[in-house]
């Protein structure tokens, strides 16, 4: 089949892109590399079946042209990281949406089946625990500019659904609970890369907060794995469905579990959310997925661990260290 991956330079993206194309499909990615890397797909550039375009969904020609020849369409481009969306709020706004309306359109005129990707960030401050697809969803005011993400990928949802209600268009929506793994950059404040980096250099590990908030980390493989069956599933169309890990780890506990493993001598240093994020930051306690769908609609379950995340994070900053080391 002919796939389209948007973000597929990014680090779910590129994953993606991997997977599909050792199972012999024809893949195009587009990805402007705001967030994204061109190193993540650089083995593929030049191969048969690959083909990257640096440029922006929001070129509707081309993404015209580019829908109406594919059979099937991953939209993973989107402004990623807590971090990036304090400090550009506007741009994350647009670009989530203004990208999924251009893709749902196009998708909708010529009938493809389409795979959009929301995140845990839309249960918000929700407090029933494990979070269910059904549950009731509960954001901050509209002054605290944590919740613009999760706003906007919940508008993504209603749009999504909408084009499944009023034409049947073949859409899954599915909501990701902290993806972590190779090629995930620290850059956007993501914490495992963030903590394994300054443990493996020995520098302090910095929490936010008393690091007691706790959240549930899926390793990208298993990620893609479900994100493939579930574009693949009719009984997944116009569902709404979350995919990730539900083993929990607090905050501290991951930055303990990070020094341990890498045989760090480093300390945890705790610092305020103001420190991190400004006046206003909000954040969530916890944050854990039920697969109870995912796993009926799909077979989706998680195989990979926590200590399995670490470790292959781990291995690819330290081949990273060691490549700065050899060009110095």
């Amino acid at each position: 089949m002919k796939i389209l991956i948007t973000g597929g330079a990014g680090f779910v993206g590129s994953h993606l892109a991997d997977k599909l194309f050792n199972e012999g499909h024809e893949i195009t990615v587009i990805d402007d590399l705001s967030t994204g890397r061109y190193s993540n797909v650089e083995h593929l550039e030049g191969e048969k079946n690959f083909r990257l375009i640096i440029d922006t969904v929001l070129n509707e020609k081309l993404m015209e042209e580019l829908i109406r020849e594919t059979d099937r369409v991953f939209h993973m481009a989107s402004a990623v990281g807590v971090r990036l969306i304090m400090e550009h709020p506007v741009k994350t706004i647009e670009t989530i949406f203004r990208g999924t309306d251009v893709v749902l359109g196009f998708c909708s005129r010529y009938r493809k089946r389409v795979l959009i990707p929301s995140t845990s960030e839309v249960y918000g401050k929700g407090a029933s625990v494990p979070f269910r697809e059904e549950d009731d969803l509960l954001t901050g005011s509209t002054d605290k500019h944590r919740w613009a993400y999760a706003c906007a990928k919940t508008l993504d949802e209603f749009l999504a659904l909408a084009h499944w209600k009023e034409t049947r268009l073949p859409v899954v929506v599915v909501r990701l609970f902290n993806t972590v793994g190779p090629r995930q950059t620290g850059q956007y404040g993501m914490v495992v890369p963030n903590f394994i980096k300054s443990a493996i250099k020995n520098e302090p590990l910095t929490v936010h907060g008393d690091g007691t908030q706790s959240r549930c980390f899926g390793h990208v493989l298993d990620i893609v794995e479900g994100l493939t069956k579930a574009i693949e599933s009719p009984e997944c169309f116009g569902q709404v469905i979350n995919f990730g890990n539900d083993e929990e780890v607090s905050i501290k506990g991951l930055a303990e579990k990070a020094i341990a493993m890498t045989g760090s001598t480093s300390e945890i240093r705790y610092i305020p959310y103001t420190e991190a994020y400004g006046e206003g930051f909000e954040d969530m306690q916890r944050r854990v997925p039920s697969l109870e769908k995912a796993q009926r609609l799909v077979g989706y379950k998680p195989t990979r661990t926590l200590d399995d995340i670490i470790n292959d994070v781990a291995e690819q900053f330290h081949d990273e260290l060691k490549a700065e080391t050899a060009k110095a």
